[in-house]
């Protein structure tokens, strides 16, 4: 484990339950890494560079944007399988890099878009893919938090030089465009993008990361959409929605409310709790409780875990994201920022 916060802490959570031995976690001090290692069950600490040379089985990058590439190459070219937090990289061709080198050395390579791991996600994307929504027509998406609200709110994803180029996307709109490409199907082939930095400073510092985005998209196969993704919305603590509207329904799934799923259709409208008994192959295959029994985010974590752990072991596990998966969320962001600076519709390059 790369990596002594919040997501350290969910993946290790995540990584016991697949089955793996914790062997050594490094953060970026000693004693951090001596107390997170302790605390979190590994049976040792390490710094990353003594980490990376090892070889291990499998190393989880948990570590600020901006140090995922060179950790995750360092990590592939000792022969270690590599989940990294998203983003995947901070531009395109550095995601596109990590992407290669993952395929070419044969080594499997995940991004954690968890929400796919939501089983009323993959029943919405099973009604698209069987035919029973209709064509894809319309799709409408927003991802609000407010945990940025105020201009002395203040974390190191703000800043460039650990965040990266994009902040509120990259971060959080990254999710909402794997959901969007996931669920439907299709793929966003262009774009046109406005961001806003609500505060100039934070912190005392200056700020060149945005706080908010809006864009409207187009898709391969002919449908709309327009997304809205804000870390400044008050009230709003982890509001990911999806709706999409086909010729025949449209489906909605609202990730704080996770166990269910609407469904439109002009006569009448369905709400579908989750049920193992009555949903779609790969959605029951994520239930992992009766129904009426709540499942959450971190349930989704450990399915992702498990399919990637399962990738390992030579399985192919349906709708796992991969180092691929996470180059789209790359080119995509790069796609926003190039059409807010230029004020423009921007093609988004093919992964």
């Amino acid at each position: 484990m790369l990596g002594a916060g919040f997501m350290a802490r969910t993946h290790s959570t995540a990584a016991r339950l697949a089955g793996a031995q914790l062997d050594v976690l490094a953060a970026s001090r000693p004693e951090t890494s001596r107390t997170a290692a302790a605390a979190l069950g590994y049976a040792r600490s390490a710094s990353p560079e003594e980490l990376l040379v090892e070889g291990l089985g499998v190393v989880h990058v948990c570590t600020p944007n901006t140090t995922h590439l060179d950790y995750a190459r360092a990590a592939l070219l000792a022969g270690s399988h590599v989940i990294c937090e998203k983003p995947l990289a901070t531009s395109g061709a550095d995601a596109r890099e990590l992407a290669d080198l993952s395929e070419q050395r044969g080594l499997v390579g995940a991004v954690p878009f968890v929400y796919r791991y939501h089983p009323m996600v993959r029943e919405a994307r099973a009604r698209i893919a069987s035919g029973e929504a209709g064509t894809v027509l319309t799709v409408s998406g927003q991802y609000l938090q407010d945990w940025l609200l105020a201009a002395g709110d203040d974390n190191w994803r703000v800043a460039t030089d650990s965040g990266g180029p994009s902040r509120a996307f990259a971060d959080i709109g990254s999710h909402l465009v794997d959901l969007v490409e996931f669920v439907s199907g299709d793929r966003i082939t262009r774009l046109v993008a406005t961001t806003r930095t609500v505060h100039e400073e934070r912190a005392g510092q200056p700020v060149h990361t945005e706080d908010a985005v809006a864009l409207t998209l187009e898709l391969a196969g002919g449908g709309i959409g327009s997304l809205l993704i804000s870390q400044v919305a008050p009230g709003r603590k982890n509001g990911l929605v999806l709706e999409i509207a086909g010729s025949h329904e449209s489906i909605r799934f609202e990730q704080e409310d996770p166990e269910r799923l609407w469904v439109g259709r002009r006569g009448a409208s369905l709400l579908l709790r989750r049920d193992p008994d009555t949903l779609s192959v790969d959605a029951a295959r994520l239930s992992n409780v009766p129904a009426g029994h709540a499942q959450g985010y971190q349930d989704a974590f450990n399915g992702f875990v498990a399919d990637a752990y399962a990738a390992v072991a030579g399985e192919h596990p349906e709708g796992l994201p991969t180092f691929r998966d996470g180059l789209r969320a790359a080119l995509i962001t790069d796609a926003v920022l190039e059409s807010a600076e230029a004020g423009t519709w921007v093609e988004v390059s093919k992964a």
